[in-house]
C-alpha cells in the first residue's frame, strides 16, 4: 500500500530526499513517519507528523538535519535529509497509522509500511 524510494549512495555531508507514495489517501487522516533499521537491530524512529498534520517530531540524532513533510493531494510523504553522516546508513521505512496519542515513536503503533529503501553514507 506504501512504496518508498529515493535511497542511494551519498558522501558524508551530502543530501538525499526520500519519497513515499500511497495507493489511497492513507496520509490524509493518519499519523505518518519515517523509521530506519540496521541489520539485526530494532526499527528506530526518525521523524513523524501527527494525524492532524500540524506537528512534526524528530529523533534527537536527526533534528536540524532532516525534514519530514507530506502532500495529501499527491498522497506523498517526504524526508529531506541534509548533512548526512555515515551513522545515518540504514534501510529507511515510511509508515502510517493512528497511534493513540496522535503520533508515536513506536513502530508497533503504525499499521501501514513501505518496503524500505537503502541509504548508504560513505565517509
Amino acid at each position: 500500500q506504501l512504496q518508498a524510494f529515493g535511497g542511494g549512495l551519498v558522501q558524508a555531508g551530502g543530501s538525499l530526499r526520500l519519497s513515499c507514495v500511497a495507493s489511497r489517501r492513507t496520509f490524509s487522516n493518519n499519523a505518518v513517519g519515517w523509521f530506519r533499521q540496521a541489520p539485526g537491530k530494532e526499527r528506530q524512529f526518525v521523524a513523524a507528523i501527527d494525524w492532524s498534520g500540524s506537528n512534526t517530531y524528530y529523533a534527537d540524532s536527526v533534528k536540524g538535519r532532516f525534514t519530514i513533510s507530506k502532500d495529501n493531494a499527491k498522497s506523498a510523504l517526504y524526508l529531506q535529509m541534509n548533512s548526512l553522516k555515515p551513522e545515518d546508513t540504514d534501510v529507511y521505512y515510511c509508515a502510517a497509522g493512528l497511534p493513540p496519542v496522535g503520533w508515536s515513536i513506536l513502530a508497533a503503533e503504525y499499521d501501514y509500511w513501505g518496503q524500505g529503501t537503502l541509504v548508504t553514507v560513505s565517509s
